[in-house]
């Protein structure tokens, strides 16, 4: 039987490429192991979103080969490099790692096991870069997947791919363009985990909000005029049927684009009594003059008007938000209006981020470039801000009794909470892992609630 390894970096996105790897592997009769210096074969699946995360890939990558050369047990083993990186940089990586046995990307997630046993077979691989240029596969309810998180949450992806061009982003040339899975199919997945126990089901794709549009008839809805949801299979509608399944669960949102909400979208969520009071919406900067230059296809007062629309219609609802400071041409009074949007929307869930320059974006070509000490410098305080306000929006939960999901003993996340991005509530250890609860909250810890059973 052949052993295999998986090292899965980056996102949740990718860690449902990696469980479906997994999924097929253990179909054809492979066996996982944890342990790199067990297995014939190892699999690095990787990210590429920005530069720290190619450097995580790169350095697990060449981490795998010495390991190899060094130790004499794992000399035939066999390395496999899976995801982003090898599905952007596919012509240049099999000479720039030739220790590497195969490459793979990601419409190759379902082939691995052949890919595997061709790696043993006396002739092996005739070309060792099985990556192909423009990726089309999207998984479906049936498709062979072993579950990489606890038994009480899982993600679905209901997309694949991006159409947005943002300047900095180089998500659309790796993953290609959007394309949706039915309804049927994401409904179908939903009842089945729902049925295994899952307590939290996490939507998650390239852009949410985007789901079915790709398959409407005409032109792609001008996000300045609204998006017209009637014509087809939505989020708003996913949700609505995700919502009538049988059962006591969340559902959470996602990776959503401020481009493509819509009133029909925020209703859906307000009388979704399962869907997580959450909203996930990037929304990078809130300075015309940097949303521009960012390709955003919104403006500022589109996305003034449509944070107050979110918190009018959802009563008590949070909204997490990023925004990216130092982008190339990003001015000081760019940056002050930032810092004042800040304090205005009080947003729930926010973090901030450097501008990563990132070889083929168009951003990378931009005349304008700061200096790494202004970025850091307007970093800070921009994360000084949002510690503030993190700080006073969890004073003001002192005393209030709140339904939380008990992640581990002792730890639990509020419906306000994501897995491993937001902050948890510390509860009484004898709550069993897995369980809702509601708990009252006491006191505060920096980002986390302390609470009382």
């Amino acid at each position: 039987m052949i052993k295999v390894g998986l090292i899965s970096l980056g996102c949740a996105k990718n860690l449902i490429d990696s469980e479906v790897m997994i999924g097929h592997l253990q179909q054809a009769g492979m066996a996982m192991t944890p342990e790199p210096e067990l297995a014939d074969v190892l699999i690095v699946n990787t990210c590429s979103f920005i530069d720290n995360a190619k450097k995580e890939s790169i350095a697990a990558i060449h981490g795998a080969i010495d390991d190899r050369e060094t130790d004499a047990k794992r000399h035939r083993q066999k390395i496999i490099v899976a995801g982003c990186l090898s599905q952007r940089f596919r012509q240049e990586l099999p000479s720039l790692m030739p220790e590497v046995d195969a490459f793979i990307g990601l419409d190759q997630l379902t082939e691995v096991p052949d890919v595997i046993n061709r790696l043993f077979t006396p002739e092996e691989l005739a070309n060792r870069n099985l990556v192909t240029d423009k990726p089309r596969w999207i998984p479906d309810y049936d498709t062979p997947r072993f579950r990489l998180t606890p038994k009480h949450f899982a993600y679905i992806k209901i997309a694949e791919g991006c159409n947005h061009p943002c300047s900095f982003c180089i998500i659309p040339k790796i993953r290609g363009q959007h394309r949706s899975r039915t309804q049927e199919s994401v409904v179908r997945e939903a009842r089945a985990l729902v049925a295994s126990g899952v307590k939290e089901i996490n939507l998650i794709s390239q852009d949410t909000t985007y789901f079915g549009m790709d398959r409407w008839a005409g032109q792609r809805p001008n996000p300045r005029s609204g998006v017209d949801s009637s014509r087809g299979e939505s989020l708003a509608s996913l949700l609505r049927e995700l919502n009538a399944i049988p059962g006591d669960f969340w559902i959470r949102l996602l990776y959503t684009h401020p481009a493509h909400w819509s009133d029909d979208l925020i209703a859906a969520i307000a009388e979704s009594e399962k869907v997580a009071r959450y909203i996930d919406m990037p929304l990078q900067h809130i300075s015309d003059h940097m949303l521009g230059l960012m390709k955003r296809e919104t403006d500022s007062a589109y996305i003034r008007t449509l944070v107050k629309k979110i918190r009018a219609g959802i009563p008590g609802v949070a909204i997490r938000t990023t925004f990216i400071v130092g982008f190339p041409g990003e001015t000081a009074e760019d940056h002050a209006e930032l810092l004042a949007f800040l304090e205005e929307a009080r947003f729930e869930r926010a973090g901030v981020f450097e501008y990563s320059r990132e070889d083929g974006t168009r951003a990378a070509k931009m005349e304008g470039h700061l200096h790494h000490a202004t970025r850091k410098a307007r970093w800070n305080s921009a994360m000084k801000k949002l510690q503030a306000l993190a700080e006073e929006i969890n004073q003001a939960q002192i005393g209030k009794t709140m339904r939380v999901l008990i992640e581990e003993k002792g730890v639990a996340r509020t419906e306000w909470d994501a897995p491993e991005i937001d902050g948890t509530v510390y509860v009484d250890k004898t709550i069993p892992v897995g369980t809702f609860s509601d708990v009252t909250i006491n006191d505060w810890r920096g980002y986390d609630l302390v609470a009382a059973r």
